[in-house]
């Protein structure tokens, strides 16, 4: 009882402090179109769970919501980085008054977010026993961290969080230095990512491997309950500081900022998020009102868009459309280590790209995306810094070629049955993994069709999402359709889906080769700039020679919102922005 009493006191106290102006009555419904993974903002790699995260932890920087271009403002930060050294140090203000939520963890004490939580935080990145998909953000970089990850490696437990760094360091209460070995001028984008957010230690702890589900953050929600794969119901942070509807003079921008200004944020009290896996599912809960707002499934915009604008029947019901092609790549990759598709030689080279050329993207725009995707040239998607809008990329759509390059290695139909054999007579047979949806299950069709075509057997299994993260993290795909999406202004992040040292992390398909590695490290030091770009150009080129990608399509991401929603303006980095929204109840059914 007097724990509880305690807890209770807490809350009173944030609650008091806090300036929040949520509304309990204001309920924000959305959907998600794959089960989330958990809560860790450093453990979880998929873009639904950044995104809960995003709304329950504080970063120190984050895209500003209506800036176009896009440009970086402080969020947990005083300001912007004193950045020293020629681009190796970072000195970072952390605001004063920012509270985690109440927790038992505190022992009914309020804690308040300091320089020494993104030390811990910037540190679980780098911690082996974590296993952070996003290690590749700061491997390598840091001063100090080789000797304390290596020691914390060997001995197969967690890093000493108590030891030392020099190059992540609490200079006193409020002040954070960051210095590595050489410049790295993206860690100023990747400071807006959640994997960077900051978590309290005492609450990691506290909870031990159970962290994932109990998330305790700064940030303008809190976790209200989870029902894993099913429903996630977040409610306003009583305590949380007091943030107000940003200011724009972009005309563009006049009736958001008018429905929304002078407003404290976040204006919801609480959001529902479900789970519906079926896209015609989502976009009927939209249809009938169930939904605040909709990314439209892509195998269905022609449901909803006549050409390049928005049917009549949603137009008289007042809804509104925005529609950019996303800043991500939809692609399948090829295991590198299976001794099918995987390997270097002329003869597994010859068989990705032979498959790569036998697949009808066109075909896959045309029936599965209803022309809303864009064929991609290069890993990084248009519109990002880093795309080289002068490379065109290869190999294309030529199933002709496909078959005479398989005859010429040895991939021959021995036996007659129309389907071809190894170079040694053995089956050829390919394995390529997708989820259980409807639009997988479309795509494997596609897919199957354009492999018979070239006399290749492929065969589909089906899992749900969550278990082909692991599997495909492990090394157990053989093929598979995934996407990588960025939740920062800039292109870098798509190549180191293809270091060799984020094999385990985020390169699914294990690609290894020196070459490419060797260029990709020369681009690390850079910022933005023709320099960075022509060695990108190197980069795609290697991809399109060794194929172990096919590098699929960049999609157009339209999204619908009802009347009753304000404040919404689409944003490419920030897909669910739930705490610059507001809820008309007046003008709901």
């Amino acid at each position: 009882m007097r724990r509880l009493l305690g807890l209770a006191l807490v809350a009173l106290v944030c609650a008091t402090d806090g300036v929040s102006a949520a509304d309990p009555n204001k309920v924000l419904r959305v959907v998600f179109p794959i089960a989330e993974s958990g809560f860790d903002p450093q453990g979880t790699s998929d873009l639904y769970s950044a995104t809960l995260a995003r709304n329950i932890f504080d970063t120190l920087y984050v895209v500003d919501y209506l800036a176009r271009p896009y440009k970086i403002v402080p969020n947990a930060a005083e300001a912007m980085p004193e950045i020293t050294a020629g681009g190796t140090v970072f000195t970072i203000r952390v605001r004063k008054g920012i509270f985690f939520t109440p927790d038992a963890a505190f022992k009914s004490k309020q804690r308040e977010l300091t320089a020494q939580d993104f030390v811990y935080s910037l540190k679980r990145i780098l911690d082996p026993k974590v296993r952070s998909p996003y290690l590749w953000m700061l491997d390598g970089r840091v001063i100090g961290a080789e000797p304390l990850v290596k020691a914390a490696g060997q001995s197969g437990g967690r890093l000493d969080y108590d030891a030392p760094m020099e190059g992540l360091a609490a200079l006193d209460r409020y002040t954070l230095r960051v210095k590595l070995k050489e410049p790295y001028f993206n860690l100023l984008n990747y400071m807006t990512h959640p994997a960077m957010a900051a978590v309290a230690r005492e609450v990691v702890e506290h909870y031990g491997d159970e962290f994932n589900a109990h998330p305790v953050g700064t940030g303008p929600y809190q976790l209200a309950q989870w029902r894993r794969a099913s429903k996630i119901v977040l409610t306003a942070n009583p305590g949380f500081r007091r943030e107000v509807f940003p200011h724009s003079d972009d005309p563009k921008d006049a009736r958001v900022v008018q429905a929304m200004k002078g407003k404290t944020l976040p204006a919801i009290g609480r959001v529902e998020v479900n789970i519906i896996e079926e896209a015609q599912s989502r976009l009927l809960a939209f249809n009938g009102k169930e939904l605040d707002y909709v990314q439209v499934p892509y195998d269905l915009a022609a449901n909803v868009l006549d050409g390049d604008r928005l049917k009549p029947e949603y137009v008289r019901r007042g809804v509104s459309w925005a529609g950019t092609p996303d800043p991500a790549l939809a692609y399948t990759y090829f295991n590198m280590e299976d001794p099918v598709v995987g390997g270097y030689s002329k003869e597994k080279i010859a068989l990705r790209r032979a498959i790569v050329m036998g697949y009808n993207l066109e075909e896959q725009i045309r029936v599965l995306y209803h022309g809303q995707a864009i064929a991609a040239t290069q890993p990084i998607p248009v519109g990002l810094p880093g795309h080289d809008a002068g490379y065109r990329g290869g190999p294309r759509y030529d199933p002709v070629a496909a078959r005479a390059l398989l005859d010429r290695m040895g991939y021959r139909d021995r036996d007659g049955d129309g389907y071809r054999e190894l170079p040694d007579g053995k089956p050829l047979l390919i394995e390529k993994f997708s989820t259980p949806a409807s639009t997988d299950r479309q795509l494997d069709e596609l897919w199957k069709r354009s492999m018979d075509a070239i006399g290749i057997r492929m065969t589909f299994s089906h899992q749900k999402w969550p278990d082909l993260l692991k599997m495909g993290r492990a090394g157990k795909l053989q093929m598979w359709n995934v996407g990588w999406i960025v939740s920062v202004p800039d292109g870098d992040s798509f190549y180191q889906l293809l270091y060799s040292k984020t094999i385990g992390q985020a390169n699914y398909g294990r690609f290894s080769l020196p070459e490419f590695d060797r260029i990709y490290e020369q681009t690390k030091p850079l910022p933005d700039s023709p320099e960075r770009t022509a060695l990108y150009r190197k980069l795609a080129e290697i991809v399109d020679v060794y194929a172990p990608w096919h590098l699929g399509v960049v999609r157009i991401d339209n999204v619908l919102a009802q009347p009753w929603l304000l404040g919404y303006k689409k944003h490419d980095f920030l897909r669910h922005p739930w705490m610059f929204l507001d809820i008309d109840n007046g003008l709901k059914p």
